[in-house]
């Protein structure tokens, strides 16, 4: 039984919609981004195309907001106020669809990975000598085909896209903000400098914090395995201990989470004073219409997002990397464990 599943999982991993086969471990790359390029391959580049083409339309809402607000200052003719909301709302449409677009495309190569690390997995745990297999690795396998695998697969899908397109908002709308007030737009970046330091240490305190804890927790997920084939006291009691590690860890990263979400709105709400201060004198003087405060508020609203988004990002990265570590190194193992019994 388990030799015919074997056989029809290995058959199944041949068809045409199906990344390759999954062979051995030796297959799977040391990195996590040479598996994505493996995984992904020419997606990638498609996913790419999309991606610029968005954030290269995010700045057109901004302009349009200013030529609209200037207009009703200048009380210019209606029709045209009425015309450039039009184009605004299609270029929202536009925007928005492209953007669908490319989380659908971007959700489908990370399921399509998950799936494929799901069938190497799965392949291991049901062949005909995994059936002899320690409760340590049945607790991996276990652990692995069940929720590892997800974050593996969903990275692969933004691996490329995701900082691209942040990165992307981020420069084009700083790029913007500066054609619009140079004065401006350096009080915003003299108010931003300060998360540049206090994100990398707060986000690299986070990811010690969050490698330390999916360890523990392939520990206990072994530990439970274990405990099933009687009661050990001493198991618990380190199980215990690993559970009061955890909460102590996820904690740590609550806070450090929370803290640096606080201090990072507190940085834009400066910068929109800052703006509002040198604009409104800009304005004031008359080197300035009061649209271009306008659309420099709104692209400081715009860039706060993204950044949180790169902050996200390279977190999953580490996180991931770790991830991805642990579930190549276990899949080596089990397969090295399987070739006495197969030869």
């Amino acid at each position: 039984m388990d030799l015919a599943r074997t056989e029809t999982l290995e058959r199944e991993a041949r068809e045409p919609d199906r990344l390759p086969p999954s062979g051995g471990a030796a297959e799977m790359p040391g990195h996590i981004y040479r598996y994505v390029l493996a995984a992904s391959g020419w997606h990638q580049l498609g996913l790419v195309v999309l991606t610029v083409a968005v954030f290269l339309l995010e700045v057109v809402p901004l302009e349009l907001q200013r030529r609209i607000v200037n207009d009703l200052v200048k009380h210019r003719e209606y029709w045209s106020i009425v015309a450039l909301a039009a184009v605004y709302g299609g270029t929202v449409l536009v925007q928005g669809g492209t953007k669908l677009g490319l989380n659908i495309y971007r959700s489908w190569v990370g399921e399509r990975a998950t799936r494929e690390l799901r069938r190497r997995v799965h392949l291991l745990v049901s062949s005909a000598s995994a059936a002899a297999s320690s409760a340590e690795a049945e607790g991996i396998q276990a652990a692995m085909i069940v929720a590892e695998v997800d974050s593996i697969g969903g990275f692969v899908g933004g691996s490329v896209s995701e900082p691209l397109l942040q990165g992307g908002i981020l420069l084009s709308v700083l790029a913007y903000m500066i054609h619009v007030d140079f004065w401006m737009a350096g009080t915003a970046f003299a108010l931003f400098v300060p998360q540049l330091v206090f994100v990398p240490l707060m986000q690299g305190a986070m990811n010690r914090r969050t490698r330390t804890r999916v360890q523990i927790l392939r520990q206990l997920s072994i530990s439970v395995v274990e405990s099933a084939a009687g009661d050990d006291s001493r198991r618990d009691r380190a199980d215990d201990e690993r559970i009061e590690q955890v909460f102590e860890l996820n904690m740590g990263i609550y806070r450090f989470k929370f803290t640096m979400n606080f201090l990072m709105n507190l940085s834009t709400q400066l910068q929109i004073i800052g703006a509002l201060l040198v604009g409104g004198w800009a304005v004031y003087e008359q080197r300035l219409e009061i649209g271009g405060v306008v659309a420099f508020i709104s692209g400081i609203g715009r860039i706060t997002d993204p950044w949180g988004d790169l902050v996200n990002y390279f977190r999953e990265v580490n996180i991931t990397q770790v991830k991805y570590g642990l579930v190549r190194d276990a899949i080596h193992q089990q397969a090295q464990d399987q070739m006495p019994a197969e030869s």
